[in-house]
């Protein structure tokens, strides 16, 4: 028996292992919630870079929805079969994997000499990223165990996934401003080398699911099928939704998600086991998380154009006038996953974020043509983010805990999955209703004249913050009749087991 094994058997010596191991898993969150931060920031800080991509390398304005959306298609669709990757292969290998083909891809959309190198670079960003997304998020849910420290390390994880959208729009306002546009892609560089030196220092290659397979009937189902919605949606923008390009899609998309369904109830490994969607309160975390990811984009891409043409601000200024939101959101995140959930169950805390998320954009519906930002803009702001702050960490949580070690990387995949497909139904279905609503405020006014059209682009705003009110108070609804009374236990046969 060695020295080491010795001195734990010690009283003194087994506090001083766990000690060890609880100082390594903060620094394994701290390492995840880097890699994370570098995914969800890159949802949003090309956005603000593109209007100088554009001028530079001279693509049209229809083109320019693809800088975004070959992003979207890819992260979406691969995203099952990365978490799956994951549990089949190890989630260190597939966690640096992801980095590495992260950071090479935004190198090279960084270096992009034309329009298609750019696209190619965002469609390989979001492929790597469906593979270091779940592998993040399942390295939290099989490192901590303890429900106290899990419940503080989602809190931070969630709060990254809600914040991270404004987060990207300030980090791209300041690159942009301060550098150039290429800078927004350059820095996911610099952010790829402390996350890869920390999981190659700290992460094990254990292999939950070694003994499974592929299920390759599956993954192309499932791929086929996210693929086709999050396409759908992305056409309802540029085309409308009577277009074949539309319609058609999505009709595709829905039928072979129902054939995957099917399938998995059939397969002898499936891709996404059903047991993880049966549970009532994992479905309801779920659907909060897409529900939330909707509704967002009515605050960030909204409140971004606002700011901008409306107000005057500068990108770097735009990115500034959402961190009070970002603030609250990771306040009521640590206070919702630590303090209330363990007390008194999600079926209180998350409808109420949803209800005081609902009222924050509703009350954003003020604003107009000479608004103040203090008065119109960062009080609604501060409210949505406490509200959202109590939905997104505690949802994520309760949608991976309590799942068998094997199927960590899927489950969590499941969740990236939800936010992204939500996000793409919120920003056409927003943009769709924005800009009908634009056009029936121009019918039968001069069109030409400043004011009038100044006017209707804030009907369009305001418009899509009442939706955005509107899906969260559906969501409030639907979590409050899904969620169960009290606080959820976590099944000690279930429990993931620490693998560090």
């Amino acid at each position: 028996m060695s020295q080491k094994t010795l001195a734990e058997d010690t009283p003194t010596g087994a506090a001083q292992a766990r000690q060890a191991a609880s100082a390594r898993r903060w620094w394994i969150l701290a390492v995840v919630a880097v890699a994370q931060l570098m995914v969800v920031l890159d949802a949003t800080i090309v956005n603000i870079a593109l209007p100088s991509a554009q001028a530079d390398l001279g693509f049209s304005d229809g083109n320019r929805q693809w800088i975004v959306t070959a992003y979207a298609l890819a992260f979406a669709s691969l995203l099952l079969l990365g978490g799956r990757i994951a549990d089949l292969f190890g989630r260190k290998t597939a966690f640096l994997a992801g980095v590495v083909g992260f950071a090479a891809a935004s190198a090279l959309g960084g270096a992009a000499g034309g329009f298609g190198m750019l696209v190619a670079a965002r469609a390989l960003q979001g492929a790597f990223g469906a593979l270091l997304a779940p592998a993040a998020l399942s390295l939290l849910n099989t490192t901590f165990t303890d429900a106290r420290e899990r419940a503080r390390a989602f809190s931070v994880y969630g709060a990254i996934a809600g914040a991270g959208g404004a987060m990207g729009l300030l980090l791209g306002g300041l690159l942009t401003d301060a550098l150039d546009w290429r800078w927004t892609l350059y820095v996911n560089v610099v952010i790829a080398v402390v996350a890869f030196a920390g999981g190659w220092l700290l992460l094990s290659n254990h292999r939950d699911a070694a003994g499974s397979k592929l299920d390759v009937p599956g993954t192309v189902l499932v791929a086929g099928g996210l693929f086709s919605v999050v396409y759908g949606f992305s056409n309802a923008e540029t085309h409308d939704w009577g277009s074949p390009l539309t319609w058609g899609f999505l009709i595709t998309g829905g039928l072979l998600l129902a054939a995957f369904a099917g399938w998995q109830t059939r397969a002898a490994h499936p891709l996404l086991p059903l047991r993880i969607l049966l549970d009532r309160n994992r479905a309801a975390s779920f659907l909060a998380v897409l529900i939330s990811g909707a509704g967002m984009f009515g605050v960030f891409l909204f409140l971004t154009y606002y700011l901008q043409l409306n107000l005057g601000f500068s990108p770097t200024e735009t990115g500034l006038a959402f961190l009070p939101m970002v603030g609250a959101l990771m306040v009521t995140a640590q206070l919702g996953t630590i303090v209330l959930v363990p007390r008194i169950g999600p079926k209180a805390v998350v409808p109420l974020g949803f209800a005081v998320a609902a009222a924050g954009m509703a009350w954003l519906t003020g604003i107009g043509i000479g608004s103040s930002y203090v008065s119109a803009v960062l009080p609604q702001l501060v409210v949505t983010g406490v509200g959202l702050g109590l939905v997104m960490p505690p949802a994520m949580q309760l949608a991976t805990g309590g799942v068998a070690p094997e199927d960590a990387g899927v489950a969590s995949a499941t969740v990236n999955a939800m936010q992204q497909v939500g996000g793409s139904i919120g920003t056409a279905l927003l943009n769709t209703l924005a800009a009908s609503a634009a056009t029936d405020y121009l019918a039968g006014k001069d069109a030409a004249g400043k004011l009038v059209r100044a006017q209707a682009t804030i009907e369009s705003y305001t418009t899509a913050f009442w939706w955005s009110a509107g899906l969260f108070a559906a969501g409030a609804v639907i979590t409050l009749l899904l969620f169960r009374r009290g606080v959820p236990r976590q099944d000690a046969d279930a429990a993931p087991v620490v693998h560090m």
